[in-house]
């Protein structure tokens, strides 16, 4: 019995010092007999309790949790430790009763639970970090994707042969080949001058990048007022007695125009460096020729209406001079 018992511990330790090699540890508790003595030891180990430290602090830098352990069991603060480490063991869902329940001067007395304690917080940390790398590598493939995504759509547009390679930078290689071959057999002024002239810094872009997101947001915000304005008054067209009749007409028309507008901006950096000078032309919106595309038999409806109602009160609240009659 006591030799199956030596045999497990020497498995665990042999597991320990292998998932310790590779999780990076530089640590004093790599050579087997070094880890031996320490958890023969057990918290009266100095090595032990930082060994019970590093790894609880590598745990926390990738899975979000309250507890943590940070107090040394030197001797002096042999409680904290331990209550430190119950409580971290609890939230983690250790599934070793010896380590979260019963006497707590009793829990890590003991060589195997010592040995069972550095497993559990290795292995544990060894799979979050298979599981935060997983993660990454997904985000960054979806990344990936969205922009191969938008590269055959340009290249849809450019009447480009789809690539059957992965690589993006190569993509877009043939993509630059084709839009100078283009431009070659177009006039120079076709496209017109960029408006913003100067390249810019990585730096610049990442500050440019905010402020468009910050402009998004308020943007976002307005036009979300003007769509609930817009559909409160569509919804007021229809509590007449002779509309009532017709709100199944006026929806039909409504409905489609409605679900294409969207509150959210898709103004990007892109378009910022494709803009090119006639962007920075104001147009007056009362100018005679964009009064040529608005203007009709409504507005002037509604500005006689306006007109007569004004000439009345101030008929009736501002009568006229005696010179003037």
């Amino acid at each position: 019995m006591k030799e199956l018992e030596q045999d497990q511990d020497r498995k665990m330790e042999c597991d320990i010092l292998d998932t310790l090699e590779a999780l990076g540890y530089q640590g004093p508790l790599l050579e087997e007999d070094a880890l031996n003595k320490a958890v023969e030891n057990g918290l009266s180990a100095p090595e032990f309790s930082e060994l019970c430290i590093w790894l609880s602090s590598q745990i926390k830098s990738v899975c979000d949790l309250e507890e943590g352990i940070t107090s040394t069991a030197d001797g002096k603060d042999v409680e904290s430790f331990q209550l430190e480490i119950s409580g971290f063991l609890k939230e983690m869902a250790c599934p070793y009763s010896a380590l979260v329940s019963g006497e707590m001067n009793d829990r890590l007395k003991k060589k195997e639970d010592c040995l069972k304690l550095l497993l559990f917080l290795s292995t544990e940390l060894q799979a979050l970090q298979i599981v935060h790398r997983k993660q990454l590598k997904g985000s960054q493939l979806d990344k990936n994707s969205e922009i191969c995504h938008e590269i055959q759509a340009v290249c849809d547009s450019l009447g480009v042969p789809k690539s059957t390679s992965p690589d993006i930078p190569l993509s877009l290689s043939n993509l630059e080949s084709k839009v100078k071959e283009i431009l070659s057999k177009v006039q120079n002024t076709h496209l017109g001058k960029p408006l913003l002239k100067t390249p810019l810094s990585p730096d610049q872009v990442e500050k440019l990048d905010k402020i468009n997101n910050a402009l998004c947001s308020e943007y976002e915000c307005r036009r979300r007022m003007l769509i609930k304005r817009l559909d409160v008054t569509v919804q007021s067209f229809g509590w007449s007695d002779r509309a009532k009749v017709k709100v199944d007409d006026i929806a039909r028309i409504y409905q489609p125009k409605r679900y294409v507008l969207t509150p959210k901006s898709t103004i990007t950096l892109a378009h910022l460096l494709a803009a090119r000078e006639d962007l920075s032309k104001i147009i007056r919106t009362s100018s005679g020729s964009t009064r040529e595309n608005t203007a009709c038999a409504v507005n002037k409806v509604c500005y006689t209406l306006l007109l007569c109602a004004a000439a009345l009160l101030r008929l009736l609240y501002f009568p006229l001079r005696s010179w003037l009659i």
